[in-house]
């Protein structure tokens, strides 16, 4: 299958150029940016370029966006540009050619306002079912993107699945009081519980989409690491995380303590993943087990593949208070 990955550059575009090396596809890298994976470069909002770059194509992973550590730097009209024209472009084009799927790289930014309980609530249960509430330019264009996808599915029948994907990046968090309290291989870890994905299974998760995109046909999933909780531990996540971890990983206490490693304060949502997995055949390998595993052994967390695509920074300029400006 003739596969055109945009946003190849990037971690995530990265990582599925070199899966689908392997796997016997022919992968077309496109990104803005030129990369050891990006055979076209340009911008995804041009339409003569998209039209070059798709013939032939059978498929599209459209991981290409301009991201939340843009916000700060960069014009509405650029996310707009990138996050919605762009999109329109590729689905255009997909519809002319005749595509067999086409997959979305989302995020979970795009529900926003329901990821934060007020004060003395649970825990947000985040699934499908919850309404988002976009907070910044990012979180609207990723949304408003989703919402041509599902109207090009219904009008011209196009195959369309979104993943709305959790954390996979390496870089640092971008909140200053967690960077001071908490190591970034700590923070990371405890992630895993509740908003994080190793690239290799969010990669993997989109590698199932496309097998399924047809027979499916339009539905947004979310990509994350599955969770240990439950519906009845939201309440205690608000005001003691550890205990509620302690009593589904009988060793975290011990690990934890042994590394000077320390759980969260509080944990404010969690990420359901069942519909993906039920629905694509998705099978994450990353958890929070398998990551406490990986600590206790002084090995590196993640996959193998998340280390060799490594850290990719998001602007060629280094900011004094964090890897990029906070809107």
């Amino acid at each position: 299958m003739r596969i055109l990955v945009t946003g190849s550059a990037g971690h995530l575009g990265e990582a599925l150029m070199r899966v689908l090396s392997g796997s016997g596809h022919h992968a077309i890298g496109f990104d803005v940016q030129a990369s050891p994976y990006t055979d076209i470069v340009g911008s995804v909002g041009d339409s003569g370029l998209v039209a070059e770059a798709m013939d032939g194509v059978h498929a599209v992973l459209h991981t290409a966006t301009l991201h939340k550590p843009h916000v700060g730097t960069h014009r509405r009209q650029d996310f707009v540009d990138t996050n919605i024209t762009g999109t329109l472009t590729l689905l255009e084009e997909s519809v002319r050619i005749g595509l067999s799927a086409f997959v979305f790289t989302s995020t979970t930014s795009a529900f926003g306002g329901a990821l934060t309980p007020p004060p003395g609530a649970p825990a947000a249960w985040i699934d499908e079912t919850v309404r988002g509430a976009p907070k910044n330019i990012y979180g609207v264009t990723k949304t408003a993107a989703e919402d041509l996808c599902e109207l090009f599915h219904r009008r011209h029948g196009l195959p369309c699945l979104i993943l709305r994907t959790s954390r996979f990046f390496p870089e640092e968090d971008d909140n200053r009081e967690r960077r001071a309290r908490w190591s970034d291989t700590n923070a990371k870890a405890n992630e895993f519980l509740f908003r994080r994905v190793d690239l290799e299974d969010a990669a993997q998760a989109h590698l199932d989409a496309l097998d399924r995109a047809a027979r499916i046909g339009f539905a947004r999933y979310i990509v994350s690491a599955t969770t240990p909780f439950r519906r009845a531990d939201l309440p205690g996540l608000r005001g003691d995380p550890g205990k509620i971890v302690a009593a589904h990983y009988p060793d975290f206490a011990e690990i934890y303590g042994r590394l000077g490693y320390r759980m969260f304060d509080e944990i404010d949502r969690v990420y359901d993943n069942a519909k993906a997995r039920r629905e694509l055949g998705w099978k994450p390998l990353y958890d929070f087990g398998a990551v406490l595993d990986q600590i206790s052994r002084g090995a590196p967390i993640g996959s193998d593949l998340a280390r060799a695509v490594g850290s990719k920074g998001y602007h060629d300029e280094v900011f004094e208070d964090g890897p990029y400006p906070v809107e």
